[in-house]
This record gives C-alpha cells, sequence and structure tokens, in this order.
C-alpha cells in the first residue's frame, strides 16, 4: 500500500480517482489546487503524486516543475494523469519533471501497472 496524493481539481474525478486506488490497497490524499497540492507534498512526503495538468491558478506543468526542483519533494515521482493527449504535452510534462505521464480516462489495469512501475518493489 502506498500514500499517493492526488492533484485534482474536479470533485467527480477526485471521487472516481479516490475509489480506484483504495479498491487497489493505496492511501489517498487530495488538494484541489497546485499550491495545495505542493504545500500537502511537503508536509505529507506522500509516496507518489497524481498530477491533473488543467487547474485553477498554477498549472500541474508548474507544479511538478516546482514539485521535481524542490530539495524536500523531488524524490517523489509524479505521475502526470491529464485530458491533454497530445505528443506535445506528453513531452513537455516529462520536462518538467514527472516520471510517467497518462491520458484521462486511464483504464484501471493500465494505471495500477504504471503506479506500482514508479514505486518498484
Amino acid at each position: 500500500m502506498a500514500r499517493i496524493l492526488l492533484i485534482e481539481d474536479s470533485p467527480t474525478e477526485t471521487a472516481v480517482m479516490t475509489q480506484l486506488l483504495e479498491r487497489n490497497g493505496h492511501e489517498v490524499l487530495a488538494s484541489t489546487s497546485a499550491e495545495d497540492g505542493i504545500e500537502a507534498c511537503r508536509r505529507e512526503k506522500p509516496d507518489l503524486v497524481l498530477m491533473d495538468v488543467v487547474l485553477p491558478g498554477m498549472n500541474g506543468f508548474q507544479a511538478t516543475r516546482a514539485l521535481s526542483r524542490d530539495a524536500i519533494t523531488k524524490e517523489i515521482p509524479v505521475l502526470i494523469v491529464s485530458t491533454k493527449g497530445m505528443e506535445t504535452d506528453k513531452a513537455w510534462g516529462l520536462r518538467q519533471g514527472a516520471k510517467d505521464y497518462i491520458v484521462k480516462p486511464p483504464r484501471e489495469d493500465e494505471l495500477i501497472a504504471r503506479i506500482n512501475g514508479l514505486l518498484g518493489p
């Protein structure tokens, strides 16, 4: 079981993702904005961050860059989960420090496989 921070502004998406993650044995922390998510990440030190891109205020790319450059959070892998599915979006997300990128809505088995791959044994 991992502690996963979900940074997502849609209550529906948060509920669906939380249910999916909990069903697979993970503990979920949620933030509705990038700024709150960064603070929660620094405070809670989760095992993994699931990051939306389209967020109010700071976007997910900016938040990913901030987390990947912060000494406290840079070791925490970020998996971007976004509706933005173009190759340029994926490339940009990875350049900001994300370890992986998956397009919404993710298939449960694929998302869990990617999470497990990032968390390691």
